[in-house]
């Protein structure tokens, strides 16, 4: 019994070093950036880098009326930061602020537009961003490189 915990203990200490962590960390960034990114790319015209097409603000008007924020601000607002945020996830530049940003956009989601979606969708959104707020963009992020240039 022994053996097995110090193995257990060895692997444990191994998982939450550098490496591991990094890897874990870059793949929470992707798949984060990845759910905003997409919806993002749904608000802007096919073939467009940024022209907010038609369709985005017959939706904040009709089906997201529940926003706190007149339509010609949340839908600008929304489809930036749908496209800004995950670029600086996937980069690692920006890390905490990114994420905390798409966590505070989460929960504004969460209580005015989709208020029965916590336990389907916006929890696992939370927790990605709520891991990334805590810990950073990890070993290979800009902002690991920066801090190390930085300590030097």
């Amino acid at each position: 019994m022994q053996n097995v915990l110090t193995l257990y203990d060895r692997l444990a200490g191994w998982l939450s070093s550098r490496l591991p962590e990094g890897i874990v960390l870059l793949v929470t960034r992707a798949a984060l950036a990845g759910i905003f990114w997409r919806s993002g790319r749904t608000k802007v015209e096919e073939g467009t880098a940024l022209s907010i097409n038609d369709t985005t603000y017959f939706l904040f008007e009709h089906e997201y009326s529940g926003l706190p924020l007149p339509v010609d601000l949340a839908v600008p607002l929304a489809t930036y930061a749908e496209h800004l945020f995950p670029i600086l996830l996937v980069f690692g530049f920006f890390t905490r602020f990114a994420a905390l940003s798409l966590l505070l956009m989460t929960l504004v989601i969460q209580v005015f537009v989709y208020p029965d979606a916590w336990w389907a969708t916006h929890i696992l959104w939370v927790a990605l961003a709520a891991i990334l707020v805590s810990r950073g963009g990890g070993l290979f992020s800009l902002d690991a490189l920066l801090a190390s240039r930085r300590a030097q």
